[in-house]
Formats: structure tokens, sequence, C-alpha cells
């Protein structure tokens, strides 16, 4: 799937293969891991109708991907519009590695973003990728506090973070905006909970997703106390 050259100010979302170094140590599921997010991407990517109308384009590199919404000039993709597409997006790579018992973790930032495209000769690859978006989303991902955790979606908020957006967060009744809340004790970040079909299932959800983490936790400190 070939990408065009962008520049300009747009939504990046930087998604990762969690416990990818684990999956390493058993090569099958690495391999596994990687096809499915390969595929997933492509498949959904390549049908924009099923996106909002928007174009999400994304580039995948060994267990991450990075997605940006492209803005055509002759038709300005709203902000809001912009982020709707781009969430639908990973929330159907989501739903698709979750078939196959594997989980990302995505950050998504806004703000300057470009990808140069390249004359590629044979045995050298080249992925020119800048700006401020993507190593927000990128260094979010990879050193974010509080750390991200599996199968976790947030969107960075900072001083690029539009007022529209926002606002369309705190006030608006769209399917997916209602299902995007701030944790408490979190104000660096708003988290998008892809896995639930109403904003209800929220609480619940973090109430299990507390509990498997605590069990988890209780079963490393019964297996030292072994």
């Amino acid at each position: 799937m070939s990408i065009n050259s962008f520049e300009g100010d747009t939504f990046v979302a930087f998604l990762d293969i969690s416990g990818f170094k684990e999956l390493m140590q058993k090569k099958d599921e690495a391999w596994n891991a990687l096809d499915r997010l390969y595929s997933s991407g492509y498949d959904i990517l390549q049908n924009p109708k099923e996106l909002n109308g928007h174009r999400v384009e994304g580039i995948f590199i060994s267990d991450s991907g990075v997605l940006f919404v492209r803005n055509n000039p002759r038709n300005d993709i709203h902000q809001t519009d912009g982020l709707h597409s781009l969430l639908q997006a990973i929330k159907k790579i989501n739903q698709q590695m979750l078939e196959s018992e594997f989980m990302l973790t995505t950050s998504i930032a806004y703000g300057k973003f470009k990808y140069q495209e390249r004359i590629e000769f044979p045995g050298i690859g080249k992925t020119p990728i800048y700006g401020n978006a993507y190593v927000s989303a990128f260094l979010d991902n990879e050193n974010g506090n509080p750390k991200i955790q599996p199968g976790q979606c947030r969107i960075v908020v900072n001083e690029n973070l539009p007022n529209s957006i926002t606002k369309s967060i705190e006030e608006s009744q769209d399917d997916i905006f209602r299902l995007i809340r701030k944790r408490n004790g979190d104000n660096k970040h708003y988290y998008y909970y892809w896995m639930v079909n109403h904003p209800n299932e929220i609480e619940r959800f973090e109430r299990d997703y507390k509990n498997a983490y605590n069990l988890k936790y209780a079963g490393m400190l019964k297996a030292l106390k072994g």
C-alpha cells in the first residue's frame, strides 16, 4: 500500500504490540502477532467508507504502527471528524488483534507531522517520519507517566490539542466521543474505551481490569513466596 508524502497538522497514533519481547521467545507467536497486525491494518485502512469516509493511513514497522489522518486540501477535514475516523480505525485494529489474543497499547497526539516518500533501492528501506505529533505519541507510549497498560488507548493532553477537541470530548453526545474520559489522578491524558459499547460500561470495565491486574500481582507474590 503506497503512501504519498504528507506535511501538516493532524492526529498521529503510535501503537505497539504488548509483550512483544516475551513473544519473541516463541517465534511462531511473534510471527503470528506481526502477521495479524499488518493484515488488520491493511484491511481496515483500505476501506475509508468504514472510517466515517475519511482517509487514515498507516506505516507499520516491526511490532509498531504509525497511523495518521490525511487532510485533503480540497475538502478540509474538521479536526473532530479526523479524530473520529482515527479512533474508529484503532478500535477495529484492536478488536481484530484481540480475536487472536494479542493486545496493543496506543498513544495519540495532535500537531505537526511529516512523512516524506523516498525512492528505495533493493536491500535499502527508508521511512522518514518527522513532527512533534509523532514524537509526542511515541514518547508517551514508551515512557509516559502513568505507564500505559495493555489494551489502553489514550490521547495526549498538551498545548497542541485543539480546543474544539476538548469541547467535543467534554460535551459531545457522539457515540465515540462519549467513550472518552479522564482517569482519576491523570490530567495528562484522555482515555478512549474502545472495548465497551456504552459509557455506562466504563466503570465496570475499569473495575474488572483492576481486579485482573491485582490477581496477576497476587500470583507473582505467591510464586515468590513459594
